[in-house]
């Protein structure tokens, strides 16, 4: 099995992601790649998946992954059904932490049990 179809799983998510950019070679067993994600998030998303497969400090494959917003930590289109503190869940672990992200969206927001679908919501870092 070759490098590149080793880690297939990272280049198919860094495709879904729509990574900019996306650059990608191999070298003497060595998978290089490169591209821009939007966001921190979706940086954390490709390097989780590298980690799932190569494990934590893997020799055989060089990934630079640069963030174009480096303001937020995610953009999250809010699907139906959801809520700030089930979105606050997803992204740091705690649904108490919805307040930050309420607090990131006053100008669209101004309660934070209503939110409505395709409504784009900053997810701030913390």
């Amino acid at each position: 099995m070759s490098v590149k179809d080793k880690y297939q799983g990272v280049l198919t998510l860094g495709e879904k992601l729509g990574i900019a950019d996306g650059k990608v070679s191999e070298e003497n067993g060595v998978l290089k790649v490169k591209g821009e994600a939007k966001t921190q998030y979706e940086k954390n998303l490709l390097w989780d998946k590298i980690k799932e497969i190569g494990g934590d400090n893997p020799s055989d494959i060089k990934a630079n992954i640069t963030v174009a917003d480096e303001d937020v930590y995610h953009r999250h289109v809010v699907k139906s059904g959801e809520s700030l503190s089930k979105i606050a869940k997803h992204y740091y672990g705690d649904p108490m932490k919805y307040k930050q992200i309420f607090s990131a969206n006053t100008d669209i927001l101004k309660n934070p049990d209503v939110i409505h679908p395709d409504q784009v919501l900053v997810i701030p870092k913390i």
